[in-house]
């Protein structure tokens, strides 16, 4: 079969007269909402043309079958709601039934939707395999460092007892104290020699006397809870 053939028989057949003028009002009647001349006529698939649409539309309002309504510079065409059969009381009745039902429904999926998007948002929190991973290497290095702990206490090893710790809490405060006191002496006795040196010059002089300055391992540990002013494990308070 030939594309003109074809052609013809899809091509839609225009109505003329009183069925175009019903064809029209069916529309309207059966969308029940407000439409401009131009989508009647494309509505229609071309079944009307758009010029004897627009005088349809203006003669069934003047009939008083539509309503015609101004809105700005565009116009739009609607049933006449007076017009209109009211909805039996069984239908009303059915549709309002269908619409709890319909309203149950939504409730029951929004409710869904509520546990999925949280379950959605339970997984994407939760812990990659790769983090997993590390968080067992790091959780059994933790226990097997306190194992190592606790090795000496299972071998039979006697604890420490008050008197040792006292001991070393007493020795520790001593020592750091005089530590503390002796680097002071040196800062300021060392600021004073090369106080008139520049920085390269004092650099070299210390390499020369084989002075060793705190390391950043040094740094660290005065800075660390060790060295922090805190309470012993006996009560006693650290300088």
């Amino acid at each position: 079969m030939s594309s003109k053939a074809k052609t013809s028989e899809t091509k839609v057949q225009v109505l003329k007269g009183q069925d175009a003028e019903d064809a029209v009002l069916d529309y309207l009647v059966k969308m029940n909402r407000p439409f401009g001349a131009v989508d009647v006529a494309a509505n229609l698939k071309g079944a009307v043309p758009k010029t004897a649409t627009q005088k349809i539309l203006v003669s069934l309002a003047e009939k008083g079958k539509i309503v015609q309504k101004l809105y700005g510079k565009t116009t739009f065409f609607v049933a006449n709601q007076a017009n209109l059969e009211d909805i039996p009381a069984e239908k009303l009745s059915a549709l309002e039934t269908e619409f709890k039902e319909t309203e149950e429904a939504n409730k029951l999926l929004q409710a869904d939707v509520r546990a999925a998007t949280a379950e959605l948002a339970r997984i994407k929190n939760a812990p990659t395999d790769t983090e997993l991973n590390t968080r067992l290497e790091e959780t059994a290095a933790k226990i097997e460092k306190t194992i190592a702990r606790l090795e000496p206490l299972r071998s039979g090893a006697p604890p420490i007892s008050t008197e040792e710790l006292l001991q070393l809490d007493a020795e520790w405060t001593k020592y750091r104290n005089d530590w503390v006191r002796r680097r002071k002496i040196f800062n300021t006795f060392w600021a004073l020699v090369t106080d008139a040196l520049p920085p390269q010059e004092a650099t070299a002089l210390a390499e020369d006397l084989g002075i060793e300055f705190d390391t950043t391992e040094h740094i660290a540990l005065e800075k660390g809870p060790l060295c922090a002013p805190q309470k012993s494990v006996l009560g006693k308070r650290r300088r």
